[in-house]
């Protein structure tokens, strides 16, 4: 990815596993590539003159031989039935529970 972009973003967690990503959702093969001559690519001006130090992110892992993104897209796609399914549901459930709590407090 073009780690000089300032929509390219990185984050390592406590086990140690990164994320590199396109904070505008545009790098479709994160985290290996961006698109080739992408349209929103910008030189991230905060790194100029600075030099990274050895505590950068581990190196990324080999890109697999082949992407089958039919199957990445249908995962995602049952994933976001199943939020729109459930979703009225967990926000009325939590509506219910803080109007239960706001409701047994004693009146002065």
């Amino acid at each position: 990815m073009n780690e000089d972009c300032k929509n390219f973003q990185s984050r390592t967690y406590n086990s140690g596993e990164v994320a590199r990503f396109c904070v505008l959702g545009l790098a479709p093969d994160a985290p290996w590539s961006c698109p080739e001559n992408c349209q929103m690519y910008t030189k991230r001006l905060a790194d100029a003159g600075w030099h990274r130090g050895n505590l950068i992110e581990p190196k990324l892992e080999s890109r697999p031989e082949q992407i089958n993104t039919q199957d990445a897209d249908a995962v995602l796609d049952a994933a976001e039935e199943l939020v729109n399914e459930v979703g009225p549901q967990v926000v009325s459930e939590f509506e219910n529970k803080k109007n239960k709590k706001f409701s047994f407090r004693k009146k002065k």
